[in-house]
């Protein structure tokens, strides 16, 4: 009896599979590390698909459901004390960090480049590379509190987001 009621919490319950289950119509990311491609899940269905590269290797972009806590417009980038806005900086013009591994945001994110070449590719220390052209207008859309969800899938994004329970 017991096993047949944790069961039915589990399967009931808004914290399986993936965390805290997107509402239908709130903005989502999916970000495939196999595809090295991004997509912004909003009002139901995949709405966008862009290019992005990620991680040089597999462990350095953090799998998982992280959230947004930070954006930032022509972001400082602290490694090197460059200035936003600089054609310098790698972080490009618009950072969204999310809490992986414990962070606060700033350690992790979707930014854009000043290396349009390495999109497409497994080059980064662990964030998320975007043309600045795109990482603009997803910053425009994605309020603090969207989930980012992070892996590696052979599996389409609309079976991925309705599998996360962004689309129906």
């Amino acid at each position: 009896m017991k096993s047949i009621m944790l069961a039915i919490i589990l399967i009931v319950s808004p914290l399986w599979p993936l965390g805290e289950n997107p509402s239908l119509n709130a903005p989502f990311i999916i970000v495939n590390k196999q595809s090295n491609q991004l997509a912004f899940v909003n009002e139901g269905k995949v709405q966008e698909i862009y290019p992005v590269a990620t991680g040089a290797t597999e462990e350095l972009t953090p799998n998982g459901i992280h959230t947004i806590i930070v954006k930032a417009i022509n972001p400082y980038y602290r490694k090197k004390d460059i200035p936003g806005g600089d054609p310098k900086n790698p972080l490009g013009s618009r950072w969204i960090g999310f809490n992986a591994k414990e962070t606060d945001g700033r350690m992790y994110g979707i930014h854009g480049t000043n290396q349009p070449d390495s999109i497409g590719k497994r080059i980064s220390a662990g964030c998320i590379r975007m043309i600045n052209e795109h990482v603009e207008k997803l910053y425009d859309q994605v309020p603090i509190g969207t989930k980012v969800w992070i892996l590696s899938s052979n599996e389409d994004f609309e079976s991925l987001a309705r599998e996360a329970g962004a689309i129906e």
